[in-house]
């Protein structure tokens, strides 16, 4: 596991109802694979790109691993070898350091200053 932050796209929605509950449990897309998706920050622009195009009322929820040392993170290959965190179960709140919006521009969503 890696102290560095990590990210999860979702919708906004989503997002209401994991508050609503104190955990977020996955999109449909976690629950079908069976565990839940995050990228890196240097993954986060082409996870956007590929799996959220043209998606308006998304979140980017900044995530520390560290916070959930119990948590079952993994770090497995997709996208031609790149290893992706994986969260095998459910994301605690206190998890989440930051919550930001990402708009939807003329080139695609426009993401934190954080992320490169």
């Amino acid at each position: 596991m890696t102290s560095e932050h990590i990210y999860k796209i979702l919708a906004a929605t989503e997002w209401a109802q994991a508050q609503s509950a104190g955990v977020f449990k996955g999109s449909a897309v976690d629950h079908a694979d069976g565990y839940i998706h995050f990228s890196t920050a240097a993954q986060a622009r082409e996870t956007a790109a590929k799996h959220f195009s043209r998606q308006s009322g998304l979140l980017l929820l900044t995530v520390d691993p560290a916070r959930c040392p119990d948590a079952d993170w993994r770090w497995e290959p997709s996208r031609g070898g790149a290893l992706f965190p994986h969260l095998y179960g459910r994301l605690e709140l206190a998890c989440v350091v930051a919550v930001d919006e990402l708009p939807l521009g003329d080139d695609g969503h426009q993401f934190p200053d954080a992320i490169v």
